[in-house]
């Protein structure tokens, strides 16, 4: 693990990061095309965009894991928190604690930037990246629910 730093991504990084990106989307079987991840990248290189991200790099500049993450309110707490959306590590990159690594960079920002908590949803069949989570954070009782606008035909 000492061989791998995080940092926030830089613009050369895009070659690398879409190619995470791509496999983060295919993981969760989402078509993604390269509009959408070129608005991503705009949003994530944007200082002025709330969605963040950060990378994991090896020793040789080698970029094996991102994170997505942007604030959120907390009315009822009266309180910010960072809401991670994506966690990826490349597969062949996975146990190398990678994760570990940006979990814990978030975790730190988290109390740098005086946020409540970090937050994030995974699929329920995601059965390694649970385990992980377990060990470094508390599983909530709450159930997300989705609901699309009304149609233009509506």
């Amino acid at each position: 693990m000492s061989d791998i730093s995080v940092r926030s991504v830089r613009a050369g990084d895009f070659a690398q990061w879409r190619a995470l990106y791509r496999g983060y989307a295919d993981f969760y079987r989402v078509e993604q095309t390269e509009e959408a991840a070129a608005t991503v990248w705009s949003w994530v290189t944007d200082p002025g965009h709330e969605v963040e991200a950060l990378v994991a790099e090896d020793a040789e500049g080698r970029l094996l894991g991102l994170a997505h993450y942007r604030p959120f309110a907390r009315p009822l707490s009266a309180t910010v928190g960072c809401f991670l959306d994506d966690l990826f590590v490349a597969p062949e990159h996975r146990g190398s604690g990678a994760a570990d690594l940006l979990l814990g960079a978030l975790r730190a920002l988290t109390a740098e930037r005086g946020w409540s908590v970090v937050r994030w949803i995974t699929a329920d069949d995601n059965h390694r990246a649970r385990a992980k989570y377990d060990q470094v954070a508390t599983r909530t009782m709450w159930v997300t629910y989705d609901m699309a606008p009304p149609s233009p035909e509506s």
